[in-house]
């Protein structure tokens, strides 16, 4: 009988994803002898649009769409699971704080589950665990308290991107001096978004330093694109220059630029998983949970900043100090 752990994350978006793969790295490189299964309440990224990361982890294909955001799933979730024909899992790890779904995930039959919700009160392990820090140093740092093991961080392998997306990012973007630029919000729930001017401003300023601003655009946002092009005629779009469409095709042109600056999105962490030098624009997220851990990386906050959630505080002076 294998033993087995659970990942669950109730984030839908790209980027809520990607923020989780050096959990799974760190876990996987340490806990050999475990079999990983993931379970999100949307989509397994990592077996569609993030499967050219080739992070190799099993869907646990539970019948409940949108899993642990309807109450009556709560009733639900044991009979779904039992038709998969499993043991209990040895661990569930809960990546997020929604109390309904740390409550209908806790149903899944297990032996030890750990969750940040309500200040650990579900783990089935107490201890002294760290609060209010990056997702995935908190994560491993608590995982090893829980375990009582060693966990050795594990963040991405640039090696592991297939090398047709490295050879098509040398095509779009054969020189250096790229500066790249990573503007538009997936979610719009919340506003995250630099102002337009704002970066049209910064990219001219880019160009005034003999650096070539790239800006990181989904090829459908015409309008867009077109209104960047008349009014920075030098500014580059690689993507809509490319057959391929792949976060895998933006973290390997991430790669060839000299500096990302970029608001809290999802091309955000697949520019870091090649650990190019970023400068990250907050305003309403929490920065110190969200942001990549990586070395080399500069946050702008406008809540530590100027002491308000709006992004917009932040200004183009702000954001050349530190480039």
């Amino acid at each position: 009988m294998n033993s087995k752990i659970l990942i669950y994350n109730s984030g839908g978006g790209l980027g809520d994803s990607i923020q989780l793969i050096p959990i799974i790295l760190s876990l996987q490189n340490s806990l050999k002898n475990f079999e990983f299964f993931y379970l999100s309440a949307h989509d397994n990224h990592f077996e569609n649009k993030l499967k050219d990361y080739n992070i190799k982890i099993k869907t646990l294909k539970i019948d409940l769409k949108y899993f642990g955001f309807r109450w009556w799933h709560l009733f639900a979730v044991k009979k779904e699971f039992s038709k998969l024909n499993l043991d209990k899992f040895d661990l569930i790890i809960d990546l997020q704080s929604k109390l309904r779904n740390t409550i209908i995930l806790k149903r899944i039959p297990n032996l030890n589950f750990y969750s940040s919700t309500f200040n650990f009160l579900f783990s089935s392990k107490k201890n002294k665990y760290l609060k209010d820090n990056n997702l995935c140093k908190m994560t491993i740092v608590n995982l090893e308290k829980f375990l009582n093991v060693k966990i050795n961080y594990h963040s991405y392998n640039f090696d592991l991107l297939p090398n047709k997306f490295k050879e098509e990012a040398k095509r779009l973007l054969p020189k250096k001096d790229y500066i790249g630029l990573s503007i538009t919000q997936g979610n719009l729930y919340r506003k995250k978004s630099w102002l337009l001017k704002n970066f049209i401003e910064l990219a001219r300023e880019i160009i005034k330093k003999n650096k070539i601003p790239v800006f990181f655009i989904e090829k459908n946002n015409i309008a867009l694109i077109e209104e960047i092009k008349s009014n920075i005629p030098k500014a580059l779009f690689p993507e809509i220059n490319s057959n391929i469409s792949s976060p895998a095709l933006v973290t390997a042109l991430a790669d060839r630029l000299e500096k990302a600056i970029s608001i809290d999105n999802g091309v955000m962490h697949m520019m870091s998983l090649s650990r190019v030098p970023m400068v990250v624009l907050f305003g309403p997220t929490n920065s110190k949970k969200f942001a990549p851990l990586i070395k080399n990386i500069k946050i702008l906050d406008s809540k530590s900043l100027y002491n308000n959630n709006e992004i917009n505080k932040i200004t183009v002076e702000d954001v050349l100090k530190v480039i």
